[in-house]
């Protein structure tokens, strides 16, 4: 019930039919603006798995092929957070211009219509690339980069980029925060070094789960540790 002065703005006091009919009055309108606003008052945004993504590899069959034999049969490792992804039982030794390699780089599955490196930017220093901060299949600009395999090397001239932060979700997610394909939103990680990222990318598909992508710098820079979830704080 809600409360009000027992004097009018005479300085008379209401009588009790006034007082009745005003409490029924400011009690009506209560309920209306509860009942308006209740979901923006009382609902939260769901919380955000966040996954962390090591440097790995997409190929396509003809390069798997090239670098490990027409022979061998692309195997699954173990299975990914996203239904129908895995890693592989299979790794390749990554080269930039410097000369310098990285080792035992696990290669993805399934096998994809292109073939794409995705290194830190740590990693690209250390090798000597200069790779886009790009969305995942957008080579345009991706730097070469050399896979040396068990049978043979393939050169890439366009194949190494540093992946943007993203958030996998469904349709029915991007529902409830109120986004949509391509948009770029921000969020929030607490913690002992508490974060604000934006330029994450929106990507919907109705076969994912929901899951924020970060790359090794950035889960540093948060410092995370073991399991930890995103506040949505919107779109950029």
């Amino acid at each position: 019930m809600i409360g009000f002065d027992n004097k009018n703005d005479s300085g008379e006091s209401f009588n009790n039919e006034q007082k009745n009919l005003i409490t029924a009055l400011a009690d009506e309108i209560s309920r209306s603006i509860e009942s308006k606003y209740s979901a923006l008052f009382k609902s939260s945004y769901p919380r955000i798995p966040v996954g962390v993504s090591n440097r790995h590899i997409h190929l396509t069959e003809k390069t798997f092929k090239k670098l490990f034999g027409q022979d061998t049969v692309f195997e699954e490792m173990r299975p990914l957070y996203q239904p129908g992804e895995f890693a592989s039982k299979h790794t390749v030794t990554i080269v930039g211009p410097k000369l310098r390699c990285i080792e035992n780089v696990r290669i993805l599955g399934p096998l994809r219509k292109y073939d794409q490196v995705e290194v830190s930017l740590t990693d690209s220093i250390y090798l000597g690339l200069n790779p886009p901060v790009t969305n995942s299949g957008s080579l345009d600009d991706a730097a070469p980069i050399t896979l040396v395999g068990p049978k043979s090397s393939v050169f890439l001239e366009k194949g190494a980029i540093i992946a943007n932060r993203h958030i996998h979700m469904t349709s029915g997610d991007a529902l409830v925060l109120g986004v949509k394909n391509g948009d770029y939103c921000k969020v929030r990680i607490a913690g002992i070094k508490s974060t604000i990222f934006e330029n994450v990318l929106i990507r919907i598909n109705d076969n994912w789960r929901l899951q924020m992508h970060l790359d090794t710098d950035d889960a540093n820079a948060a410092f995370i540790k073991g399991d930890v979830y995103a506040e949505f704080l919107g779109k950029m």
